[in-house]
């Protein structure tokens, strides 16, 4: 692809159109470009797109699409093609800092993230001069540029807070505060105004540098926060001015250094307490304010944690001050809130039930309840207590109008309440000076029980996530009692309320009770079945609820505990989910909801086939034509889930494989489709039901099709990434296709093994090779697999018995892949008598007796298919499609132990005298009396 205007004008073009709306344009153009950008200067044609466009739009376009190419092409993976040519990698890295810091702040950005994500992969030892040039700019005296230094720099360093502690990171840490630490201690102290402060110090151990510059950094850091400057303000109440963001940054600034730097920071704290409270007595309720003061409070949480500084809180009218002066205000459920509740519930339902609300004032309140009471416990509950009386009291003189007076009141209690926490229990740790059951029966049955469910949403919203929180406390009569009051509540014209009440019978269906079995059992919540199941999927129509994945896990978890019960509503439901699937399938934008979606389908396949397996046609029916159009379409974030599906169905069937399927199988073979990663688990497992159920349909009516399925081996044997995948393909060819129909290929089969064993060992391929040749043994016997290795190269069946047979089939991990090892080997000891065996005794006995030998050599590291980088969809395990553990032998074995002694004491009468004879003298001691176990239980001897 060369840089030429005819090349820009097209690439032009294609960007504008994956603009647009209509799928049907955008999809074919977004196509275009994944098709091309494998060729050299693809990514320089869309540098020069942002840079010289005169379209603004394009310029963006260009940017972003120019980011996410970087972000699933840069990093190089073992075993895979480089996706970006190395002149294209050289070029982009000399040109992109300074065209990051020249473009306008929107494309800017965008250019940040991408510097950013190669300097995750190339910083320091690959691009060696990044912040060398970085720095430089700070001369430039031009705010614009500067920022984009700094923008940079931040999201380069962030990683440093979380990453593990090697010599590596500490190296490229100290190579970093040499080049860019004085620079911008310097920069600071020139231009104290310059967003350069509002970079946080993420360095695990504080350097000597800061150390000694320390006087210089608080006094800046202490007289901004004091700062009063008009200019510097802004009249707007939703959007924080400069100052408002330069002083909220210092004080999570000094958060930060009281919790990583206590003892250095420790002779300033005093001043920054001081100044920090006077800041949070004296700045409004106004939404510009909120970022300033949660992070304001976040401060006085992370001090008052601390056990040196507790003597600051420990005055009885300082805790009244706090909670009277900065909790109880921030508490308060502002005309703000109530707008998001109404107007923007997806946002409000995220900060809220997500936990993403870490910048806002409730949270941090709530969070310096909790730092108080570590140490505080009993006089914090005391004063909080006599709060929380009074707004109730407020309350219940005038519900209609004091109603937020009981809202602040449940959060107060509630973060009063909270100890530890975990999302799958909700509170798991309580303070016990709060009768939680005693509060649920008076101040919150009491909304949950209201005939109106749409009256009082806020509270009502409260009620149900009070459920949520404490549901781990709660006895199980009174969370039995809220599971017709929530179903009711499904019905909720607010949004917030509906899916809270979807998300708390979701979270209340998981609950494990003593015998880990569900809490509440299906027969408890089995009278509510038609009303819960018709109120969920009503809610989805009401207006904003449409896509709701907390409602649609509330529908998988319904099927999952109810299980039988929902079958007579099946054919009903079924129809609403393929409606539902064929709409968003036009456009996808809620993986979650998706992820759901899918997961309700298999659940409905399960419960209705386990019944009646002669039903999976009806589903087939219904279902095969929206897979079509998504197969043809190519929704690729539903390619996998798809195929996951039919590999269900299709196992499913006890007939032989019906015509539709075979119809597609030539399409299943196409290497475009296994050139993206999450397609290659549920393709090789739908390949793999393919073969259980027609193997001999295939040798028969698509023999032309079994080079493309051995193409597909070749093409995931190959890969460090997807070895095992190849295996579980070859593992299905040899049990289930004809041996007539593979015959020709079983040598260059070996051979391709034999290949990647010598170029690339590691410990996973060896432990799924060991599987497979055992499997080939017991379905071909010893001698026929001796002669095919002997055949690729004389003796090499010894050669391979004594260097990966023996010495490392301890390394092989799982019951039923044991347990093909154990009958293997025993198949090759008494049908290859002559090769090792009382080596491979001794390793078999091994295998049975000792530990499974877990050790993988320092040198190899696997990549996840998860942490493959790549544009294609990663894959997304259904876990009700979920395999049931194949095990190829049966019941023909059920004692691998009772097979080797049967199968040595029908050796022995063959040469009667030489069995025990050779095994007194070779086995160990230990390993003779494993065997004598094995016999005795066997009822046989050896002669």
């Amino acid at each position: 692809m060369e840089l030429n205007d005819a090349n820009l004008q097209t690439l032009t073009e294609y960007l504008q159109k994956t603009l647009n709306p209509d799928p049907l344009v955008r999809r074919p153009a977004e196509k275009f470009l994944e098709s091309v950008e494998g060729n050299q200067n693809y990514p320089l044609l869309l540098l020069t797109a942002l840079e010289k466009s005169q379209d603004e739009v394009i310029r963006v376009c260009a940017a972003v699409t120019f980011k996410n190419y970087i972000k699933r092409n840069w990093r190089i993976v073992e075993d895979e093609p480089n996706k970006i040519s190395d002149p294209d990698r050289t070029a982009i890295k000399a040109n992109i800092v300074n065209l990051m810091l020249t473009s306008p702040e929107q494309i800017q950005k965008q250019l940040s993230d991408a510097i950013s994500i190669i300097g995750r992969e190339d910083f320091p030892q690959k691009w060696p001069d990044l912040l060398t040039e970085m720095v430089t700019r700070f001369q430039s005296g031009d705010f614009h540029i500067i920022n984009g230094v700094l923008r940079t720099a931040h999201s380069l360093f962030k990683r440093y807070r979380h990453e593990f502690k090697s010599n590596e990171l500490w190296l490229e840490i100290k190579l970093v505060l040499d080049t860019f630490a004085q620079p911008l201690t310097e920069l600071f102290k020139v231009n104290v105004f310059v967003k350069c402060c509002l970079i946080e110090m993420q360095f695990r151990d504080l350097p000597e540098f800061f150390e000694d510059n320390m006087e210089t950094w608080m006094t800046h850091f202490h007289n901004l926060l004091t700062l009063d400057n008009k200019l510097l303000q802004t009249d707007d109440e939703e959007e924080a001015g400069l100052l408002e963001l330069l002083k909220s940054q210092i004080c999570d600034n000094a958060a930060l250094y009281a919790q990583k730097y206590d003892e250095e920071f420790q002779p300033y704290l005093p001043r920054f307490v001081t100044a920090i409270w006077n800041l949070l007595v004296t700045t409004g309720q106004e939404v510009k304010y909120d970022l300033l003061v949660s992070n304001a409070i976040q401060f006085l949480a992370s001090v008052c944690e601390r056990p040196h500084y507790k003597h600051l809180f420990e005055d009885q009218n300082t805790l009244t001050s706090i909670c009277e002066k900065v909790i109880v205000p921030n508490m308060e459920f502002r005309s703000a809130d109530e707008e998001a509740f109404e107007d923007n519930s997806e946002e409000y339902i995220i900060r809220d039930l997500e936990g993403s609300d870490i910048d806002t004032r409730r949270r941090a309140a709530c969070d310096l309840v909790r730092g108080l009471c570590r140490f505080f416990e009993g006089p914090v509950t005391a004063i909080f207590s006599g709060y929380v009386n009074s707004m109730l009291t407020e309350y219940a003189k005038n519900p209609a109008v004091n109603w937020k007076h009981k809202d602040a009141a449940i959060y107060l209690v509630t973060s009063l309440a909270s100890k530890a926490q975990t999302q799958k229990h909700g509170i798991t740790q309580a303070n016990e000076l709060v009768n939680l059951s005693e509060f649920f029966v008076n101040h919150i049955l009491t909304d949950l029980r209201s005939p109106n469910v749409n009256e009082f949403p806020v509270l009502k919203a409260d009620a149900i996530k009070y459920v949520m929180t404490f549901r781990s406390q709660l006895p199980k009569e009174q969370l039995l009692e809220t599971v017709p009051l929530l179903v009711a509540h499904l019905r909720a014209e607010s949004t917030v309320q509906h899916t809270y009440a979807a998300h708390a019978l979701e979270r209340l269906f998981t609950m494990r009770g003593p015998s880990n079995s569900t809490l509440l059992s299906a027969t408890e919540i089995a009278p509510f079945t038609e009303q819960l199941l018709n109120n969920l999927f009503n809610a989805m129509a009401i207006p904003g609820s449409s896509e709701n994945e907390y409602i649609m896990k509330a529908i998988m978890r319904s099927f999952s505990l109810l299980q039988e019960t929902i079958v007579p509503y099946v054919p009903t439901l079924i129809g609403q989910l393929t409606q539902k699937l064929l709409l968003v399938s036009k456009n996808p934008s809620k993986p979650h909801f998706n992820h759901y979606l899918f997961e309700s389908l298999c659940l409905s396949i399960r419960i209705t086939c386990k019944a009646n397996p002669v039903s999976v046609g009806s589903f087939e029916e219904a279902l095969f034509p929206v897979f079509t159009e998504i197969l043809q379409s190519d929704v690729q974030e539903f390619v996998p889930y798809v195929f996951q599906v039919m590999s269900l169905l299709l196992e499913i069937h006890t007939s032989p494989i019906p015509s539709s399927y075979m119809a597609l199988f030539p399409h299943l073979l196409q290497p475009i489709l296994w050139e993206r990663t999450g397609n290659i688990p549920p393709l090789v497992r739908l390949l793999q039901a393919y073969l259980e159920k027609g193997g001999a349909t295939i040798a028969n009516s698509a023999a032309d099709k079994i080079p493309g399925l051995l193409g597909v081996f070749q093409k995931l044997i190959a890969s460090k990434a997807n070895d095992h995948q190849g295996f579980y393909l070859l593992n299905s060819i040899v049990e289930h296709m004809p041996p007539e129909s593979i015959t020709q290929y079983r040598k260059q089969i070996f051979i391709l093994l034999f290949q990647r064993l010598q170029s690339s060992k590691t410990t996973k391929f060896i432990k799924s090779f060991l599987v497979f040749i055992n499997l080939y043994c017991v379905k071909y016997g010893a001698i026929a697999l001796q002669e095919i290795f002997d055949d690729i190269q004389p003796k090499m069946f010894g050669m391979v018995l004594e260097k990966i047979v023996i010495p490392e089939v301890q390394k092989v991990s799982g019951q039923v892949e044991k347990k093909i090892c154990a009958v293997g080997i025993t198949k090759i000891l008494t049908e290859c008598p002559s090769y090792s065996a009382p080596l491979v005794l001794q390793a078999l006995i091994g295998l049975f007796e000792l530990p499974e030998d877990d050790s993988i050599p320092d040198d190899e590291h696997f990549i996840d298919i998860e942490d493959t980088p790549g544009y294609q969809t990663a894959f997304s395990q259904l876990a009700f499609a979920g395999k049931k553990e194949h095990d190829p032998i049966g019941d023909a074995v059920n004692n691998p132990k009772i097979l080797l002694a049967q199968s040595l004491h029908k050796l022995s009468t063959a040469c009667p005298g030489r069995v025990p004879s050779m095994l007194s003298t070779s086995l160990n001691a230990e390993a003779l009396q494993f065997l004598q176990g094995y016999l005795q239980a066997a009822s046989v001897q050896l002669v």
